[in-house]
């Protein structure tokens, strides 16, 4: 099939281990608002977006952390206007007591004016939030490879 744009991805949906304690994260930290929940038995998942559009949706039916080993999502990257913006989720994000892959905000490669902070998320899934700019001062972490690649 051939058509003249790429489709455009609609939500991301996440196994989770515990639907409460990753609802309290995405929902309480980086502020997604609840478009459903359903919490009957073992179907137990959250739809979360805004304007009645999921971005994000939580399934609990995996029974162990995410493993960067395993085929499938490598990381999900997050994007907010500013740098500013980066900085308070990082703020809100430590006061939770997130562990971050490298200290405060680095850009996507050595000059790069994008960037953001790197984290995992309460069952291990790699999380980027990032700016398209405002990192042109930061020193990358890594010089021969992306920053979101490996961490």
């Amino acid at each position: 099939m051939t058509t003249s744009t790429a489709p455009r991805t609609g939500h991301i949906g996440l196994n989770v281990t515990d639907l409460e304690r990753s609802l309290a994260f995405y929902r309480d930290v980086l502020g997604y608002g609840v478009l459903g929940e359903g919490k009957e038995g073992g179907r137990r998942y959250a739809f979360l977006g805004e304007g009645g559009s999921p971005a994000l949706t939580l399934w609990q039916q995996a029974d162990a952390a995410f493993a960067a080993s395993n085929a499938g999502l490598h990381h999900l990257a997050i994007e907010v206007d500013t740098i500013e913006e980066v900085r308070a989720y990082e703020s809100a994000l430590r006061a939770y007591g997130v562990e971050f892959a490298y200290e405060g905000v680095v850009p996507h490669r050595e000059g790069s004016a994008s960037g953001g902070i790197f984290f995992h998320d309460p069952d291990g899934t790699r999380l980027e939030i990032y700016s398209p700019s405002g990192a042109e001062s930061a020193t990358a972490p890594v010089e021969s490879a992306p920053t979101c690649g490996f961490f």
